[in-house]
């Protein structure tokens, strides 16, 4: 019996936009929970995942960029009714006869755009650029002198150009002044942290209110205080907690009456989180990271026990504070009245939490075999995730 690990690389735009996905397929063995390395999907995982996950559940309203191997190609499987969304990518090296770019000329004729991925030199088949819309490179691995000159010739092509492998702040700042259109990887989620440099004083502001709230001994009155000292953020916090997600028959009209039903702990991580949805000068998609990973985090320590679940998703949820307030995490975890056994699990993975959060990271970049030295079940990690983008969909547009 074989189950599936779906997961998703973020594609950016020129302002940083999120434009789509990469989709992630990786087959593992359920029965022994062996690692199956496969450089492909099979045809019928994709098709499979697909009917059973759904495409809106995965990019939302994005685009989906899916690497499809030849067979899936010259078998010209059923998606027709996706051409709208997907880009298929076909890879430079793989063969392309006579029988492959027919296949290829039909897809194309149904209305799918296709990218051509693993372009690494200048010596490519101008003649696909009929058919071809998106060219990949990777700007790490290709001469700057080089890189620049291949941008300049496929710029005449009047293709789009597509940015991988993208994992720094610096790999993004140089793609993009060269002239590429998207930008894939996980750059976003990096500080960018420059040495002298002070932290604004609306970032100062928004540490301090996290400290304040994350104090161990906070008491009822004293978090209702500072909730409804601000109209803003009562009335978001009121927003979310009668948002569908939680569904309650009778809607929740104050502060005081969310804290009694919910408890300090939950209001005290959705005002958190509200405070961080607060930075205005970062991208939309690292606040809605902090949900995937928050909620990710928090299911899974539910999973190992039930007593780690809130930490788990405060885990979650710190994670991404280095790249939301530029500003090394160890510094920030100095400001911030946290207990040892979350700053370890932050800093050095220690712990169940250590642990969990490991698995999440590993999981959200692809790295499949490290999200399975975790020890956790291969299928509950893959749930976690498919709950995780839901959650954070929800929530993201009540926020």
């Amino acid at each position: 019996m074989f189950g599936v690990f779906v997961g998703r690389k973020p594609i950016y735009d020129r302002n940083l936009e999120v434009a789509g996905y990469e989709l992630l397929l990786h087959r593992y063995e359920t029965d022994e929970s062996e690692f199956t390395d496969d450089d492909h999907a099979s045809s019928q995982m994709i098709l499979n995942t697909f009917m059973e996950i759904g495409l809106d559940r995965l990019v939302g309203e994005g685009l989906a960029f899916i690497n499809l191997p030849r067979s899936f190609i010259l078998e010209k499987f059923p998606l027709r009714f996706l051409h709208d969304r997907v880009i298929l990518e076909i890879r430079d090296n793989i063969s392309f006869d006579e029988e492959l770019i027919e296949a290829l000329k039909e897809f194309a004729g149904y209305g799918f755009r296709l990218a051509l991925d693993d372009v690494i030199g200048p010596d490519f088949d101008s003649s696909l650029f009929d058919m071809v819309d998106i060219v990949k490179l990777d700007p790490t691995i290709i001469n700057q002198t080089l890189l620049t000159k291949m941008v300049k010739d496929l710029r005449r092509q009047e293709v789009q150009l597509l940015a991988k492998k993208v994992d720094s702040l610096d790999v993004f700042d140089t793609s993009r002044k060269l002239g590429f259109d998207y930008f894939e990887g996980y750059f976003l989620c990096r500080p960018n942290i420059v040495s002298g440099r002070r932290m604004p004083a609306t970032r100062m502001a928004t540490l301090r209110l996290l400290a304040k709230l994350q104090e161990p001994d906070i008491e009822f009155k004293e978090l209702e205080d500072i909730i409804r000292s601000d109209v803003s953020l009562s009335y978001r916090l009121l927003r979310l907690v009668n948002s569908v997600f939680y569904a309650r028959p009778k809607k929740i009209e104050s502060i005081h009456q969310a804290l009694t039903l919910l408890g300090i702990r939950r209001i005290r991580d959705w005002v958190s989180m509200l405070l961080l949805s607060n930075i205005v000068d970062k991208p939309r998609k690292l606040v809605i990271t902090a949900m995937e990973r928050a909620r990710m985090c928090e299911i899974l320590a539910l999973d190992l026990d039930e007593h780690l679940a809130d930490m788990g998703f405060m885990v979650g949820m710190f994670s991404v504070l280095d790249a939301l307030l530029d500003t090394p995490l160890s510094e920030i975890l100095e400001s911030l009245p946290v207990s040892d056994e979350i700053a370890n699990a932050l800093l050095h993975y220690d712990g169940h939490l250590g642990a969990v959060l490991h698995c999440v990271l590993s999981y959200e970049q692809g790295k499949w075999e490290d999200a399975l030295s975790s020890g956790i079940e291969p299928d509950n990690i893959r749930d976690a995730f498919l709950k995780s983008l839901d959650w954070a969909t929800d929530v993201s547009a009540v926020l």
